[in-house]
Protein backbone atom coordinates (compact mmCIF):
# COMPACT_ATOMS: atom_id res chain seq x y z
CA UNK A 1 0.00 0.00 0.00
CA UNK A 2 2.91 2.18 0.66
CA UNK A 3 4.60 1.56 -2.23
CA UNK A 4 1.61 2.16 -4.21
CA UNK A 5 1.11 5.46 -2.74
CA UNK A 6 4.75 6.74 -3.39
CA UNK A 7 3.85 5.27 -7.18
CA UNK A 8 0.82 7.78 -7.04
CA UNK A 9 2.92 10.72 -5.79
CA UNK A 10 5.84 10.45 -7.96
CA UNK A 11 3.00 10.29 -11.14
CA UNK A 12 1.39 13.18 -10.06
CA UNK A 13 1.86 15.77 -12.53
CA UNK A 14 1.98 19.97 -12.61
CA UNK A 15 3.82 22.86 -13.62
CA UNK A 16 7.17 24.36 -12.21
CA UNK A 17 7.91 26.96 -10.22
CA UNK A 18 10.11 28.16 -13.46
CA UNK A 19 7.47 27.08 -15.54
CA UNK A 20 4.86 29.49 -13.61
CA UNK A 21 7.47 32.35 -13.16
CA UNK A 22 7.92 32.14 -17.44
CA UNK A 23 4.01 32.62 -17.77
CA UNK A 24 3.96 35.44 -15.22
CA UNK A 25 6.49 37.40 -17.36
CA UNK A 26 5.09 36.34 -20.61
CA UNK A 27 1.82 38.16 -19.47
CA UNK A 28 3.77 41.37 -17.92
CA UNK A 29 5.37 41.80 -21.06
CA UNK A 30 1.80 41.61 -23.35
CA UNK A 31 0.55 43.85 -20.43
CA UNK A 32 3.28 46.40 -21.16
CA UNK A 33 2.66 46.34 -24.79
CA UNK A 34 -0.99 46.43 -25.11
CA UNK A 35 -1.66 48.81 -22.15
CA UNK A 36 -0.40 52.08 -24.04
CA UNK A 37 -2.01 50.95 -27.33
CA UNK A 38 -5.06 51.30 -25.40
CA UNK A 39 -4.75 54.29 -24.36
CA UNK A 40 -3.99 55.57 -27.63
CA UNK A 41 -6.89 54.35 -29.41
CA UNK A 42 -9.31 55.66 -26.63
CA UNK A 43 -7.56 59.14 -26.93
CA UNK A 44 -7.88 58.86 -30.94
CA UNK A 45 -11.31 57.82 -30.70
CA UNK A 46 -12.08 61.10 -27.99
CA UNK A 47 -10.54 63.51 -30.75
CA UNK A 48 -12.73 61.60 -33.10
CA UNK A 49 -16.14 62.40 -31.08
CA UNK A 50 -14.60 65.91 -30.16
CA UNK A 51 -14.76 66.52 -34.22
CA UNK A 52 -17.79 64.93 -35.06
CA UNK A 53 -19.53 67.43 -32.70
CA UNK A 54 -18.09 70.17 -33.90
CA UNK A 55 -19.11 69.19 -37.24
CA UNK A 56 -22.81 68.46 -35.92
CA UNK A 57 -22.75 72.48 -34.53
CA UNK A 58 -21.89 74.06 -37.80
CA UNK A 59 -24.43 71.99 -39.69
CA UNK A 60 -26.98 73.14 -37.28
CA UNK A 61 -25.56 76.79 -37.80
CA UNK A 62 -26.07 76.18 -41.41
CA UNK A 63 -30.00 75.04 -40.88
CA UNK A 64 -30.48 78.34 -38.73
CA UNK A 65 -29.06 80.30 -41.38
CA UNK A 66 -30.96 78.89 -44.64
CA UNK A 67 -34.19 79.68 -42.14
CA UNK A 68 -33.10 82.98 -41.41
CA UNK A 69 -32.54 82.33 -37.91
CA UNK A 70 -28.45 82.84 -37.52
CA UNK A 71 -27.26 85.87 -35.82
CA UNK A 72 -24.30 87.64 -37.59
CA UNK A 73 -22.67 87.57 -34.80
CA UNK A 74 -21.96 84.10 -34.26
CA UNK A 75 -24.11 81.69 -32.00
CA UNK A 76 -23.52 78.77 -29.97
CA UNK A 77 -24.40 75.46 -29.62
CA UNK A 78 -26.37 76.38 -26.62
CA UNK A 79 -28.36 78.77 -28.77
CA UNK A 80 -28.80 76.21 -31.11
CA UNK A 81 -30.19 74.01 -29.05
CA UNK A 82 -32.66 76.48 -27.46
CA UNK A 83 -33.65 77.27 -31.47
CA UNK A 84 -34.13 73.56 -31.68
CA UNK A 85 -31.92 72.47 -34.48
CA UNK A 86 -29.59 70.41 -32.15
CA UNK A 87 -30.67 68.21 -29.20
CA UNK A 88 -29.24 68.98 -25.49
CA UNK A 89 -26.24 67.01 -24.27
CA UNK A 90 -23.66 67.61 -21.83
CA UNK A 91 -20.62 66.91 -24.48
CA UNK A 92 -21.69 69.86 -27.20
CA UNK A 93 -18.60 71.98 -27.35
CA UNK A 94 -18.48 75.86 -26.05
CA UNK A 95 -17.82 77.63 -28.99
CA UNK A 96 -19.20 79.67 -31.26
CA UNK A 97 -19.61 79.62 -34.78
CA UNK A 98 -19.22 82.35 -36.90
CA UNK A 99 -19.63 83.26 -40.57
CA UNK A 100 -17.05 84.05 -42.66
CA UNK A 101 -18.09 86.65 -45.87
CA UNK A 102 -14.49 86.52 -47.61
CA UNK A 103 -14.25 82.52 -47.43
CA UNK A 104 -17.82 81.73 -47.36
CA UNK A 105 -17.94 79.10 -44.46
CA UNK A 106 -18.82 78.65 -41.46
CA UNK A 107 -15.81 78.58 -38.84
CA UNK A 108 -16.01 76.75 -34.95
CA UNK A 109 -13.75 78.96 -32.74
CA UNK A 110 -13.53 77.59 -28.90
Amino acid sequence: MLTRMKKMLRNEKGFTLVELLAVIVILGIIVAIAVPAIGNIIEGAQEDSDDAQIELVLDAARLADVEGEFDETGMTAAELVTAGYLEGSDDLPDGTVTFDEDTNQYEYTE
